[in-house]
């Protein structure tokens, strides 16, 4: 994927590596989770203020495929692109070392939207992503 439409820059701290000195691959989910959320709260939206509404986007289907390991100290930037599938948002996000530029994992990552208990048809996802979609 070439088309973005948010990134963020993070650095891999010591405690993330294991013991084969690299990241371990459940960072990798962990990092893509914080791009999502500071993408959400970069269009106005808000976890908790959602689910105090009802309201709340759950992950329904995680894919990552790791490409190139990141170690200690290694900056990286995550970047996203979203698509609608249905009811479903899905993310796309890459994370690449700042150092090389060098794609280190790709996710695909499925959401969906449950209000009240019931699964909606994703409306607001159509709501917040509008100018994106």
């Amino acid at each position: 994927m070439t088309d973005y439409i948010y990134e963020i820059e993070m650095k891999v701290r010591d405690y993330e590596c294991d013991l084969q000195h690299i990241v371990n691959n459940a960072n990798y989910q962990h990092y893509m989770e914080h791009a999502r959320h500071e993408f959400l709260e970069s269009v106005g939206a808000n976890f908790a203020e959602l689910s105090q509404k009802g309201i709340n986007a759950m992950v329904s289907r995680v894919e990552i495929d790791y490409k190139l390991s990141l170690t200690s100290g290694d900056r990286f930037v995550i970047k996203l692109n979203i698509a609608r599938e249905g009811i479903k948002l899905v993310f796309f996000e890459d994370i690449y070392r700042l150092a090389d530029n060098k794609l280190c994992a790709h996710g695909r990552i499925e959401s969906i939207c449950v209000k009240e208990g019931r699964l909606t048809r994703g409306e607001l996802f159509n709501e917040l992503f509008q100018q994106y979609l």
